[in-house]
Parts: structure tokens; C-alpha cells; sequence
């Protein structure tokens, strides 16, 4: 069960990190430099998005699940492993969405500013 959690939870990370960093833009006719700093201040504008808290949500949320279903389908030790397997899957799958959020708040910004975003 843990190792399950863990792959998901890489794959989730991996992924949203991934997705909030990359942004694709048509640079014909753009000022590079200009560029440059307009994703960085759209990354700023985007790093006000909560990924802590909403973590913190998913891991308390998943717990919870995962020890209700631990406590009905097993034992003690089986509550226990299930909502430590929960949190982890919740908190990945919470920070994931606040990651594809960021990601969002980036392209939008450099629409905003009259970039053609591609992806």
C-alpha cells in the first residue's frame, strides 16, 4: 500500500511541477527580455496560489478516508496504514491541483499581457 502511495504521489508532483513551469508561447516578433520578465512576474502572480494548505487539506482528508476504511475492512494496524497511505494520496493529489491552478494563473497572465499561449 505505501509504495503505491509513493509512486502516485512522485507521478503527481512530477507532473504538476512540471506542467506550473512550462509555458508555451508563439515568440515571433517578441522582445525576448520583455519575455523574460513578464514570465517571471507572471510566475510571481501565480506563486500566490496555496499549495501548503491545500496539502494539508488532502492529507487530513485522505487519512481520515483511508482509516474509516481501514478500520472496516481490517484491524487497528490496517486503520493505521490506510490513512497514512490516505494522507499521502490526498495531500498529492490536493498539491497536483493546486499546481495545474498555478500553472492556469501563469497562462493567463501572459494572455493578459497579450502573448499567444499555445499550450
Amino acid at each position: 500500500m505505501h509504495r503505491i502511495a509513493l509512486i502516485t504521489l512522485a507521478a503527481l508532483l512530477t507532473t504538476a511541477c512540471a506542467s506550473s513551469k512550462r509555458v508555451v508561447v508563439d515568440k515571433q516578433g517578441i522582445d525576448e527580455a520583455q519575455y523574460q520578465q513578464d514570465l517571471s512576474d507572471c510566475r510571481a502572480v501565480a506563486d500566490e496560489v496555496s499549495t501548503g494548505r491545500d496539502a494539508a487539506e488532502g492529507a487530513a482528508g485522505g487519512a481520515v478516508i483511508g482509516g474509516i476504511l481501514g478500520a472496516i475492512f481490517g484491524n487497528s494496524g490496517t486503520a493505521g496504514r490506510m490513512a497514512g497511505g490516505g494522507a499521502v494520496i490526498g495531500a498529492a493529489g490536493k498539491a497536483g491541483d493546486a499546481e495545474q491552478e498555478k500553472s492556469q494563473v501563469v497562462k493567463n497572465c501572459m494572455r493578459g499581457r497579450g502573448y499567444r499561449v499555445l499550450n
